[in-house]
């Protein structure tokens, strides 16, 4: 096996020095490389499927369970102590901009200043005077209140992008029942002590800019785990310039105050329409072609993945993300994965909603192939942002190899490896996947445990193979 992948290596090599290569169209050549690949290693695993699959072994490890609880139980304070601190920054705001607003203010200043009232020489005119936003000691007939504002469910979030650096920020907002209108906070620390909570999305009321319901307001039943919230980027222009590149911003809800959606549930008079029953019918057929691929992708998962992102966007050459159904066509029967022609073309009309014969191709692996659980993808991002220091969405070969710790992994323990040996198997898979010799970005990272993924059924078991080796 060693000697047939050392022949595909030499025979690459020679192929990128014949000028017959420089004839070729781009998509032929990438097909062929692909394909010549392909001939290798289908068939039984690969050397770096083995390798890649070594990392399994983390979930066979407990001696640190104690520990790791203990951490789990550090984070979960403080992450309810920063969505305090949101959440107080939003009931500020809002209450604050509603008496501020309201132009009964302006009345009431001309009342006192037209009254028959002797000015006071040691206090300014009440227009000159500094008022603090919520403690303003007007008093105003405005309709907000915070018990109106209390009637909200909390959730957290994040951007779907293939930027790593935006696709860490940590979002999180607020449904608010009285108007139907939402908000999303970005909370962000600098060092230890210092902190800023702002605005992201603006208190407003909003609609699906995409699928079925397209142009229909959110209501109380589109916030649960996992659901997608999207929005026009040119709507927002306080977005950073590398969210507002794309059309729509799509945000992710990962986490959500389950107590308060039940309560403010029993309270709902929402009603079940058309579109969710055709949601639901949706859901099954890409349900059912997830299952098939994914008994296809299970002890291969990390070669396939990571190799089908990159063919992927080496077919968008406009760079946009969009490809059209040929080229997804092609990247199954590249790398071998058999969908039949109507479960094709029954996802192709889910994905291509808005007719326009092109689709995301980050959006095309999440509904066909599927992906990991929220809960295992925050585990991810936190090993990716222990690494990515600099938030800049992408890490070096270098750090990587400084931070992972291979000395609790099973063979190490037993002495069947060494620590090295286990580290030199994790970075040659890694650096497989990724289109840069030198650096890994959140995209890449995340295909690679998103393939390790398919082969471990407990999430528990899948949060060991990150949190051992990174100690997060």
């Amino acid at each position: 096996m060693k000697e047939a992948y050392k022949q595909y290596s030499q025979r690459k090599a020679e192929k990128a020095k014949s000028n017959v290569t420089h004839q070729q169209s781009p998509r032929k050549r990438i097909n062929d490389e692909c394909v010549q690949g392909e001939e290798v290693i289908m068939g039984d695993l690969t050397t770096l499927d083995r390798k890649a699959l070594l990392q399994q072994g983390y979930a066979d490890n407990r001696h640190s369970a104690q520990w790791s609880t203990r951490k789990s139980d550090a984070e979960i304070v403080a992450a309810e102590k920063k969505k305090q601190t949101v959440a107080e920054q939003v009931m500020i705001d809002h209450l604050s901009r509603a008496v501020i607003s309201d132009p009964e203010q302006n009345v009431t200043i001309e009342k006192e200043e037209s009254a028959s009232i002797l000015p006071d020489a040691r206090r300014a005119p009440l227009r000159f005077r500094r008022r603090a936003l919520h403690e303003t000691k007007i008093r105003t007939h405005s309709t907000l209140t915070e018990n109106m504002l209390s009637h909200k469910v909390q959730f957290d979030g994040r951007i779907i992008s293939r930027n790593g650096h935006d696709a860490c920020r940590e979002l999180i907002g607020f449904f608010f029942t009285h108007d139907q209108s939402l908000t999303v906070y970005e909370y962000r620390q600098f060092g230890k002590n210092r902190t800023n909570v702002l605005p992201f999305i603006q208190k407003n009321v909003y609609s699906h800019q995409r699928g079925r319901r397209k142009g229909k307001q959110y209501q109380l039943g589109d916030f649960y785990i996992g659901g997608n919230l999207t929005f026009l980027s040119s709507d927002h222009p306080r977005l950073p310039e590398s969210i507002r590149e794309n059309t729509l911003l799509i945000l992710r809800i990962t986490n959500i105050d389950q107590i308060a959606l039940d309560s403010l549930k029993a309270d709902s008079v929402e009603r079940e329409d058309d579109i969710t029953s055709q949601e639901a019918s949706d859901k099954l057929v890409l349900k059912a072609v997830q299952d098939m691929l994914k008994e296809q992708l299970r002890n291969r998962g990390v070669r396939i993945l990571t190799g089908l992102g990159k063919y992927l966007q080496q077919l968008d050459k406009e760079g946009n993300g969009l490809l059209d159904k040929a080229d997804f066509k092609q990247a199954l029967k590249v790398f071998h994965l058999e969908v039949s022609e109507n479960d094709f073309e029954s996802s192709w009309l889910i994905l291509n909603g808005n007719g326009n014969g092109k689709v995301d191709y980050g959006e095309f692996k999440r509904d066909v192939i599927g992906e990991m659980n929220e809960y295992r993808k925050s585990f991810v991002r936190k090993a990716f942002m222990k690494l990515d220091f600099n938030k800049t969405g992408s890490v070096s070969i270098i750090d990587i190899r400084k931070c992972y710790c291979a000395k609790k992994h099973p063979q190490v323990i037993s002495g069947h490896s060494t620590e090295e040996e286990v580290k030199s198997s994790f970075l040659e898979t890694l650096k497989d996947a990724c289109s840069k010799s030198d650096e890994v970005s959140y995209g890449e990272f995340e295909d690679f445990y998103e393939g390790l993924s398919i082969g471990i059924a407990d999430d528990e078991d899948f949060v060991n193979v990150l949190r051992i080796p990174w100690g997060i």
